[in-house]
């Protein structure tokens, strides 16, 4: 019998295979009493365990494939620093002691200890990070009793149309996607912005989350369909909507064929206007795919990468190597770097816990850099110093008002000052930009632009806060609306209030790579996109097809909107219009 689920579309396209299913490790776990003598030899086992985890992520981090999405980097960071954390790395070991159990035992106790501890916090974001712990402690469980933490085994030789089907994975799982012949995904757990979800759009395979109970209802080795546009999954399909799902399938082939064929073309709309395509990445190793695709530069290089997973603050050396390594790869095109954007669940070992009720509010973004004035001026003086070797521009996060830029500008001045003295070689004139992500700054973008050169848009953040829905709280997903009026209405202003006064203005969230709102942005007067490497080339192509001086008319029938509801189907309206046009080569 053919059965439907609806979940949360996160990678689009279609993928019709076979099920495989990934076995959660911690299932079955055994319960042993101990004798006093066994407790050392126990706790050495736990201790092995956690030295073997912590291994196998800094091996997966460092052998992350040039090509996969620039995100994977930072969640590993957060595995690690997950790891690394009292409650898994030492107290199983004391439970151990303390009631002559297993390992396997006393884990399985501080895991239901520790998921109840984030079942009662408060605060959305951080509730949503126990996905994160019990990935972290079922990859601890895995190694103490010997079974392979790869849910893609090299052992497994999967045909072309394999689908796995897992109630969740991890960001260290998906490593191996890319070399492996994985036709899509679906999971039980999710949330549209949730790892999965961000990682799911990055390998650009068809995949959707959220769907709660398949792993339940899909067998091994049944065939199923995987709409990644339509966020459906459809077990045991009849011959009908096989027939229709295969043409699809075709489809979708025949237009990742077309939209490799745009690699070179420039990103000029039908009435000759140019747009800018830039990457948004993390590492050196994220620079190769964004020259293959043809983008114009990077506009977000984010800096959390060089500080994850460490003891101790980076030096101004560290981090001056690394910039300028990545600012000579870049081959002359333009960069431009964030400073550090810590806070929330992006916090290194020497940071320290938390004490907000609610963090994503709290001492996070430049809030932080200007509470940590010393980490601000050292960061900033390594990126004037990289500056000398390529075009780079300097971006603060989370600008919240004019204040805090004139507060960031004394400090830049500070940072001037110090290389001056030390007759240091830097880019006296470099460009200084604000991430706006928060409703205030956007709401006085016309001052805080009188201070600087330049804004770049966080869609992500800008949305959560405008309409107080955590983007990675599942229970609120509904809420999380990027056409929303409100959103739009902000967006617009930020927009026309830079072109208005002759300032560069990119938007740098998932919005920029999501080809539904390309011509809705480009509507609004937006001519700089920044994005994950593998949206570049759908988006270009949405560019190439559209006329500027028509879309700004009808994007006007969609700013006028003020429900919700009506705003996505005029938005699929303005979209229509592009369905039937051909690729343009």
């Amino acid at each position: 019998m053919c059965i439907v689920l609806h979940g949360v579309a996160v990678g689009a396209g279609v993928a019709i295979g076979r099920a495989h299913l990934v076995v959660r490790g911690m299932d079955d776990v055994p319960h042993r009493e101990l004798s006093l003598e066994e407790l050392p030899v126990e706790a050495d086992r736990y201790e092995q365990a956690i030295k073997t985890t912590r291994r196998q992520l800094e091996q997966l981090r460092s052998e992350i494939p040039e090509n996969a999405p620039s995100e994977l980097g930072a969640f590993i960071s957060l595995h690690l620093m997950l790891l690394g954390d009292v409650s898994l790395s030492r107290e199983p070991i004391d439970i151990i002691k303390d009631k002559c159990i297993n390992a396997e035992w006393a884990l399985k106790l501080q895991t239901d200890k520790l998921s109840d501890q984030f079942d009662s916090i408060e605060d959305n974001y951080l509730r949503a990070r126990k996905q994160d712990m019990l990935q972290v402690v079922e990859r601890i469980f895995k190694n103490l009793i010997g079974l392979s933490t790869e849910v893609v085994s090299e052992a497994e030789d999967f045909e072309e149309d394999t689908i796995l089907v897992a109630y969740d994975l991890s960001p260290a799982d998906t490593v191996f996607f890319k070399d492996s012949r994985i036709a899509a995904f679906v999971t039980d757990a999710g949330g549209p912005t949730s790892h999965t979800a961000i990682l799911g759009r990055s390998l650009n395979i068809p995949s959707v989350i959220a769907l709660g109970h398949a792993r339940e209802l899909i067998n091994e080795d049944e065939l199923i369909i995987v709409d990644g546009s339509m966020g459906v999954v459809i077990i045991a399909p009849d011959n009908v909507i096989l027939k229709e799902y295969r043409r699809r399938l075709r489809e979708f082939r025949s237009l990742k064929r077309q939209l490799s064929k745009l690699k070179n073309t420039m990103a000029i709309t039908q009435d000759g206007i140019n747009i800018e395509l830039l990457g948004n990445i993390e590492r050196e190793e994220d620079i190769k795919p964004l020259h293959h695709l043809g983008a114009d530069g990077v506009g977000l290089l984010r800096s959390e990468y060089f500080y994850l997973n460490r003891h101790v603050l980076p030096t101004e050396d560290e981090l001056y190597d690394h910039y300028v390594a990545i600012v000579k790869k870049m081959k002359g095109k333009q960069i431009t770097i964030r400073t550090v954007d810590l806070g929330v669940d992006k916090n290194p070992r020497w940071f320290g816990p938390s004490h907000s009720m609610n963090p994503a509010l709290g001492l996070t973004g430049v809030r932080l850099c200007l509470a940590e004035p010393v980490m601000f001026r050292t960061q900033m003086r390594a990126i004037m110093r990289a500056a000398v070797y390529g075009s780079v521009r300097m971006m603060w996060p989370m600008i919240s008002s004019v204040s805090e830029v004139q507060q960031c500008l004394t400090h830049l001045n500070t940072a001037k000052q110090q290389l001056r003295d030390r007759f240091e070689e830097f880019d006296e004139a470099i460009q200084i930009g604000a991430m706006i992500e928060i409703p205030s700054a956007a709401l006085t973008i016309n001052a805080i632009l009188k201070c600087i050169d330049f804004v770049s848009i966080g869609s992500n953040d800008l949305i959560q806060y405008t309409l107080a829905a955590d983007r990675g709280d599942e229970s609120v997903s509904y809420l999380y609306q990027p056409s929303h009026p409100s959103v739009l209405k902000l967006l617009l202003h930020i927009i026309r209030t830079a072109n208005r006064m002759n300032k560069p203005v990119c938007v740098c969230g998932e919005m920029a790579g999501d080809e539904q709102y390309t011509r809705l942005l480009l509507g609004m007067g937006l001519r700089c996109f920044s994005m994950n490497a593998n949206n570049i080339l759908p988006v270009k192509n949405q560019i190439i097809q559209s006329d500027v001086l028509i879309l700004e008319t009808e994007v006007q029938k969609i700013l006028r909107n003020e429900d919700p509801d009506k705003a996505l189907k005029l938005l699929r309206k303005l979209n229509a219009t592009n369905e039937s046009s051909e690729m343009v080569d």
